[in-house]
């Protein structure tokens, strides 16, 4: 029996090209550190398996004034979270990109949609798990299905054998880094077998109008795992986020060609899978009539395009050792420290001897400026010991002369924090955003303000 004669090439994760030896930096799309090794048979391409949707149908050119549009049908999911992130729902032919940590809950989120679908045969493919697994998930959320069918399979022919038998409305692949074609020497996960089963499944999606859900890993960096070449193929992306250990979920659009990218869906993890959560500034806040306490100042921040209200926490002490501790959760430590740099340099307090640990409320990590403010009162709190006063809120970017810079979207922050409860609320004293506020309409009080000065004055006199 003649052995199979392997080579080793490099390939580059990010644009897919590929090279005979490392390099530092790729030859085509000129990034650094992302060549990766491939092993791959040395065989001609003419003994490769034919791709399984070669033949299902041949495009010729037509010019756009002959093309006919229909009203686009989107098939509307059971979670309103998911739908307000895919912009209404699954479009058909669609292909969607599902990334996020191990553990974080993809297949739950994905699983738990699809079992409440009713009107669609369902095929779910899965590299990772067996049936049974997946069925234990399926009873600890509580949902049985006569239309949703599970394969435990990893060849793609294989699953377009599947495919061919089921003729599912709605496919999904768990995950595509486990999928791997016969067409290619390369394993699974590999930058080529990747690039591979997506566009392969990409073609079948456009070609049948049948939405495809693929489920993917993500990086040590952070970032999807595969090439960079994955993200373009597919029409949206969807980046499931959060902390393990706390048990708020976000869902962001990272990519959608058909909706916006600044929706924001957001979920609570429970022992009966993935809760959707629609009044999320209610869960993050603590009760407006509770006694005040220093070091907590509310601020109004922005996940997408939906107003958050956030509690800020910070404590500030005596440095015990010589060197000062600074402590960050939720926010960028940078900026923290930043803003400690504005409060001794334009206010006068001296904190540069003392420990300071800040803290965002809930688990989040708010990368918003508009929550700088919040973050100054909550230091400016404890270090004076003094509580914000009960009912108020604050949204504004802290500039480095110590001054309130205006933040997006301020009517919408103004209603969410009114629409809690809130009575007061510092906002930017620029004259041009305020202008934009229909204040006569407002119950909830407003309080401009130039620098931090005046909203250090503003509360705590």
């Amino acid at each position: 029996m003649a052995k199979t004669k392997y080579k080793t090439i490099w390939g580059c994760t990010s644009c897919g090209a590929t090279s005979p030896k490392w390099v530092g930096r790729c030859p085509e799309c000129g990034e650094w550190n992302t060549m990766v090794e491939e092993r791959t048979a040395a065989t001609s391409s003419a003994s490769r398996t034919p791709s399984p949707v070669a033949e299902l149908a041949k495009s010729e050119p037509v010019a756009v004034s002959e093309i006919k549009v229909g009203e686009e049908q989107r098939i509307r999911m059971p979670s309103a979270e998911l739908n307000r992130v895919l912009g209404g729902g699954l479009v058909p032919g669609s292909i969607v990109l599902v990334g996020g940590e191990p553990g974080i809950g993809k297949s739950t989120l994905v699983l738990q949609n699809i079992l409440a679908i009713k009107s669609r045969t369902i095929l779910y493919v899965s590299g990772e798990e067996s049936a049974s697994q997946i069925k234990m998930r399926a009873d600890r959320i509580g949902r049985g299905s006569d239309n949703v069918f599970i394969v435990c399979e990893t060849s793609l022919e294989r699953i377009f054998e599947h495919i061919e038998a089921v003729q599912p409305g709605i496919l999904i692949i768990d995950s595509i880094q486990t999928i791997a074609t016969d067409a290619l020497d390369s394993s699974a996960g590999s930058v080529s077998q990747v690039r591979e089963c997506a566009a392969q499944l990409l073609k079948y999606a456009k070609l049948t109008a049948t939405p495809v859900v693929l489920i993917g890993h993500i990086n040590k960096e952070g970032t999807l795992a595969g090439p960079k070449v994955l993200e373009h193929i597919v029409d949206a992306v969807l980046q499931f986020e959060g902390d393990s250990r706390y048990m708020y979920r976000l869902l962001r659009g990272i990519k959608n060609r058909f909706g916006s990218t600044s929706e924001v869906g957001i979920y609570e993890m429970s022992q009966r899978g993935l809760r959707e959560v629609t009044n999320p500034s209610a869960l993050l806040v603590t009760d407006p009539e509770a006694e005040p306490l220093s070091g907590v100042a509310i601020g109004v921040t922005l996940e997408g395009a939906r107003p958050l209200l956030v509690e800020a926490q910070a404590l500030v002490s005596s440095a015990v050792y010589g060197t000062p501790q600074r402590s960050v959760t939720g926010f960028d430590r940078g900026r923290m420290n930043m803003l400690l740099a504005v409060l001794e340099k334009r206010v006068g307090f001296k904190l540069g001897a003392k420990d300071v640990f800040l803290n965002i409320a809930g688990g989040l990590r708010v990368n918003d400026p508009a929550l700088d403010l919040s973050v100054i009162a909550a230091i400016l709190s404890s270090n004076v010991d003094m509580p914000v006063p009960r009912g108020w809120s604050m949204t504004g970017e802290v500039g480095l002369s110590g001054e309130i810079r205006p933040v997006t979207r301020l009517a919408e922050r103004i209603r969410e924090a009114e629409r809690l409860g809130l009575t007061d609320i510092l906002v930017p004293g620029d004259a041009s955003s305020l202008k934009a506020v229909d204040q006569a309409s407002l119950s909830i009080r407003l309080h401009p303000v130039a620098r931090v000065a005046d909203a250090f004055r503003a509360l705590f006199g």
